[in-house]
């Protein structure tokens, strides 16, 4: 790889389903690159399918991509972004002692926010991204589920408990304990960052996020949660392991049907396509500049990359 005093790392974000692996495998192949994962999710082993590793994608007719941060724990750990960037951090640094690119991939926008702004995180932080997915639920859902989950917790909420109070009693119940910390974690690498975010027409993206869910399916998403319960992992542990994990874990347990699943599966995508997007225009508000493509566009994203790099 060219040395450059211009920037040290490549950025490519984007909304569920709008194509970041493909372009990051693409520019990491083409500049020397490895990959940095930037998912909450894929650090788990087991999670293949339902947190969309792709990992057939860094398989490319000139060889094989190398990626970090995917399949580093087991899915009964806890694993934080404290944990995230301490773990970024030593990759970041291994891959540029080796002269190689960091190319970081994901859609986890509080993740790479981090990330690129240096923030300080403490070591058990309140998980915000837990709190705003069961904000998203109807109040009979979460009495249903803190129920289920800890049914003493739930006797001693009265008939009128507010939709947050249950959020909170769910998150204690799930061992969010909120604690203060008394350690922080941050990227101490200084970043020179070119930031690349993937956008879409709407109507296309909910095309390809409907295409993309059943295809998973067809491929064994469901079978993949069933392997994981058989495993011991829980259904209070799936609920926290993300919408595909939830949803499809309380339809093997005959909380749902198959079809009923489905729909509420992609309506929860659909929910998290718009908080992608907004939190992502949001990091561009609040300083973090931002090169838009548009859709697929591979050609500008590897001129726009080629000249951050010229010397």
């Amino acid at each position: 790889m060219t040395e450059s005093t211009n920037i040290n790392l490549v950025v490519v974000c984007g909304a569920t389903a709008s194509g970041k692996t493909r372009l990051g495998v693409e520019l990491a192949r083409r500049f020397g690159g490895e990959i940095l994962s930037v998912d909450s999710r894929q650090v788990y082993r087991g999670l293949d399918i339902g947190s969309g590793k792709d990992l057939d994608e860094y398989n490319t007719p000139q060889g094989p991509v190398p990626y970090h941060l995917i399949d580093i724990v087991d899915p009964p750990q806890v694993y934080s972004l404290w944990n995230y960037l301490g773990d970024f951090d030593r990759a970041f640094m291994d891959i540029s002692d080796r002269a190689h690119l960091p190319v970081a991939v994901g859609g986890t926008g509080l993740y790479l926010e981090a990330i690129l702004r240096g923030y300080e995180v403490p070591e058990k932080p309140a998980d915000e991204q837990l709190r705003t997915e069961l904000m998203q639920e109807s109040h009979a859902t979460l009495e249903r589920r803190l129920r289920q989950l800890d049914l003493a917790r739930y006797r001693e909420l009265d008939a009128n408990t507010s939709k947050r109070r249950l959020v909170r009693a769910l998150e204690v119940s799930l061992g969010v304990d909120g604690t203060e910390p008394h350690r922080v974690a941050a990227v101490s690498a200084s970043l020179r960052p070119l930031v690349l975010t993937i956008r879409w027409d709407r109507a296309l993206l909910r095309e390809r996020v409907a295409t993309r869910l059943d295809e998973r399916l067809a491929v064994g998403m469901v079978e993949e949660v069933q392997s994981l319960l058989d495993a011991g992992v829980g259904i209070e542990r799936l609920d926290r392991l993300g919408m595909e994990f939830r949803h499809i874990g309380h339809h093997l347990v005959g909380d749902t049907t198959y079809e009923q699943m489905r729909t509420d599966l992609l309506q929860a995508i659909g929910q998290l396509v718009k908080r992608q997007d907004t939190y992502f225009r949001g990091m561009e508000r609040r300083g973090t500049p931002m090169h838009w493509l548009d859709g697929d566009d591979h050609t500008a994203a590897i001129d726009i990359v080629e000249k951050a790099l010229a010397p």
